[in-house]
């Protein structure tokens, strides 16, 4: 039997969601459903996918609704895969933080590690959806597909991309191509890989986008085609950085860089002893004289420099506007500021070197 004859197949019947709970009672046994469809978990961390709209006038609450809404909006997922499913968390993205990061990532390899899991979606806002999926890529095993997935309008809108989008990221999560890619995200019809996505409008639907390489591929009638491989993620079998025993992570702020900059942002992060600094710097990472001086002496104090810029594409390279060499600068390379911030906290945590840092950007 063909694939498109299996999956009319698969389709001529729903299938019960699993929750948490009822996960936990069966333990090792596999998802209910037909035999030969992979077994997908969903985790729900809120934002604008699971948002309410207000009864009045545009505005709406993010992460209201519960993840067996949004799959009951997407009935026919559940041809496409045996679907599990649980509420890690229900917040607005702009309230991400580290705590989550690592409960999130400490969930994903436990369930990862069984042979009853065959890929994870995760819902997720889109305002820091860049942010997680930075540092699921870099802490997370990429054997099995991990692909994060929001909206851009509230679940009961007027024209709601999130049911579209969700049944997107189960198509990709769900085929064996997208194993061995890195943690992916699945965006109005696109598949980006987690390094180079971004989110680039603040209303459009059209919001996420890869201005330096593109996207891997695109989601066509209930299909995933995939126009190119990522040598880097496909290369790595491990994660790069191992969290499991951390509660924490090291604090790394941003500096964002503009005409007459002054020093007092990257004075404040020195004397509350944060232990890195990401510079979002104008063009190709240029500073500012007063913040190069700040930023110099922060070096000299053994704090991480790290130059990015804040131009929307393009890479910051090392040694070419500025002697990083001499500065103690680490160059981002093509990472925007706010993910060569999670990569620098994912560094510190195992050196403080800038050489040894330096390569760490130079391989992600």
């Amino acid at each position: 039997m063909g694939y498109f004859d299996k999956l009319k197949k698969a389709m001529s019947g729903f299938f019960p969601v699993q929750t948490r709970e009822d996960k936990d009672a069966k333990a090792a046994e596999s998802v209910a459903g037909p035999r030969g469809l992979p077994n997908i978990h969903v985790l729900a961390t809120g934002g604008t996918i699971a948002g309410k709209q207000a009864s009045a006038g545009p505005h709406y609450h993010a992460g209201e609704h519960g993840i067996e809404a949004l799959l009951g909006a997407v009935p026919t997922v559940r041809g496409l895969a045996n679907i599990s499913s649980e509420q890690v968390t229900n917040i607005g993205s702009q309230d991400m933080d580290e705590k989550t990061w690592l409960k999130l990532v400490h969930r994903v390899n436990e369930l990862l590690a069984r042979a009853d899991v065959d890929g994870i979606i995760i819902t997720h806002g889109t305002d820091t959806l860049e942010e997680t999926a930075c540092f699921l890529d870099l802490t997370v095993p990429s054997g099995k597909p991990v692909v994060l997935v929001g909206a851009m309008r509230p679940a009961d809108a007027v024209g709601a991309d999130g049911p579209a989008n969700l049944f997107d990221a189960v198509v990709v999560a769900s085929s064996p191509d997208s194993a061995a890619r890195g943690v992916l995200v699945a965006m109005n019809g696109n598949v980006f890989e987690a390094r180079d996505v971004t989110k680039v409008s603040t209303t459009a639907v059209q919001a996420f986008a890869a201005p330096n390489f593109g996207p891997l591929g695109q989601v066509h009638d209930g299909r995933v085609f995939y126009w190119r491989r990522s040598d880097r993620a496909s290369a790595r079998q491990q994660p790069e950085f191992d969290v499991s025993g951390l509660d924490k992570l090291p604090a790394v702020g941003i500096v964002y860089g503009h005409a007459n900059a002054p020093a007092l942002p990257v004075t404040a992060l020195v004397e509350a002893q944060y232990r890195g600094i990401v510079s979002a710097g104008v063009g190709n990472g240029n500073l500012y004289h007063e913040v190069l001086a700040a930023l110099a002496d922060a070096a000299s104090r053994g704090i991480a420099v790290v130059r990015s810029s804040r131009v929307a594409a393009g890479p910051t390279m090392r040694g070419i506007e500025l002697d990083d060499a001499r500065y103690g600068f680490i160059a981002a390379g093509t990472l925007n500021p706010q993910k060569a911030r999670v990569l620098l906290q994912l560094a510190l945590t195992r050196t403080q070197e800038p050489g040894e840092i330096q390569k760490m950007f130079d391989y992600c």
